[in-house]
């Protein structure tokens, strides 16, 4: 009677189960599930008499909307995630009652139960706008010369990240057999292989790359490639067959070093070295 254009948008809303599905054991009672018992709330008028999870603290908050969506697989981890650790409550990110609606015809006035996203943004473009608004600075890391296609529409941070949480750092999606999400775009270089490169499993794809933005080529960490390379295997020592006397290193700047990097042609590792992510045939990664 009070809130008609809030019931009519929870009536379009996925919530609505919750009125009409008795799993939900809230059976009738929709409103009265997140806001807790509503009679003396009839009675006063009062805004105060009533539960707003969107004014609890973000733990209370949680509490009520993982009543019904703790054992689904897109909230695995949440209790642990960082968005919990931070304040970060669900109606932080969801609008409950808006729902996806038409403008208002001209000179009508806008329904504040209706909105452009609904109970979360579907489209790229908006989602990447919902998480720039907490993550400025990381943001600002996708206007850099070389970067995920998030600025054009083309991607979006869920894309990569699970918000709801997850078992790896930094919110990471997971893809089969839990590994990173980056394999989910770039299967090519995911494996199992013969010979793996080290970094690539213990460190993953951040060990050479910046995954929002970087100013070097193939988003690397570093503006050339070998030194990229180097923060690894600088001045690593030649295989020496037992009973050989020490050989000369094979990377360094001194002769008589294989690699002498003072050598143009020693500068680009991946010249010789091209499957750096793994590979099949070969345990130095040539072509």
């Amino acid at each position: 009677m009070c809130h008609e254009d809030i019931y009519k948008a929870f009536q379009e809303s996925p919530h609505w189960l919750v009125q009409t599905d008795k799993k939900y054991n809230h059976v009738k009672d929709a409103c009265e599930s997140c806001h807790g018992p509503g009679s003396k709330h009839v009675e006063s008028m009062s805004a105060a008499d009533i539960r707003q999870p969107a004014k609890l603290p973000a733990a209370q908050t949680d509490h009520i909307c993982l009543a019904c969506h703790l054992n689904q697989p897109t909230r695995a981890g949440r209790l642990t995630s960082s968005h919990v650790k931070n304040q970060v409550s669900c109606t932080a990110c969801h609008s409950i009652h808006k729902q996806p609606g038409k403008l208002p015809e001209p000179g009508g006035a806008p329904s504040f139960a209706r909105g452009p996203n609904g109970l979360v943004p579907r489209n790229a473009v908006e989602t990447n706008r919902l998480c720039a608004s907490c993550h400025p600075n990381i943001w600002a890391s996708f206007q850099r010369p070389y970067h995920h296609r998030l600025p054009e529409g083309a991607m979006s941070c869920v894309d990569c990240h699970n918000p709801h949480g997850s078992f790896l750092p930094h919110l990471i999606q997971t893809t089969e057999a839990n590994e990173p999400g980056c394999f989910r775009c770039h299967g090519d270089l995911r494996g199992p292989f013969p010979y793996q490169h080290p970094p690539v499993q213990l460190e993953g794809c951040m060990a050479c790359h910046m995954p929002h933005g970087s100013e070097n080529p193939r988003m690397l960490t570093r503006h050339v490639v070998y030194l990229v390379c180097l923060e690894c295997h600088a001045n690593i020592a030649a295989p020496v067959p037992a009973g050989a006397p020490s050989g000369p290193g094979t990377i360094g700047t001194v002769p008589p070093a294989f690699h002498d990097l003072r050598s143009p042609r020693f500068q680009n590792c991946n010249i010789c070295h091209q499957k750096i992510h793994g590979s099949y045939v070969n345990r130095d990664f040539l072509r």
